[in-house]
């Protein structure tokens, strides 16, 4: 099955064809969500992710940072992840790159910007 991305009103869905094609019987007005939402334009015009957004990004993500379990409450409380924390990072993460935050069992647990890049990273003290 194919899928889409589709906006309505400000937000951004990712949904099947099949399903955009059955709510076209519903008016604009009245249809308040269909699918996935994946994000959302802001009043000045900038996109945001939303966190629904996350299992489609972990898929096709190119860099990766996965935590140790001591670390993952912490993360997930929103606290920024430390050099000590870190269990792994893909090879060749750049400096302010998007990244997908897992788990060690492989779990994407959230996504945000590296601060350093991996070669900065392995010269630091923990």
């Amino acid at each position: 099955e194919s899928y889409c991305f589709r906006l309505q009103k400000n937000k951004i869905y990712y949904i099947r064809e099949s399903i955009m094609r059955k709510s076209t019987n519903i008016s604009r007005d009245k249809l308040i969500s269909l699918g996935t939402q994946i994000g959302k334009f802001t009043h000045s015009g900038k996109f945001r992710l939303t966190i629904t957004s996350l299992d489609l990004i972990a898929e096709f993500a190119k860099n990766k940072v996965w935590l140790k379990s001591s670390a993952e409450m912490s993360y997930l409380y929103g606290n920024n992840v430390l050099k000590s924390s870190m269990a792994r990072i893909t090879e060749g993460t750049p400096k302010n790159a998007g990244v997908v935050v897992y788990s060690m069992a492989d779990v994407p647990l959230g996504f945000g910007v590296s601060a350093r890049a991996t070669e900065d990273c392995r010269r630091l003290d923990p």
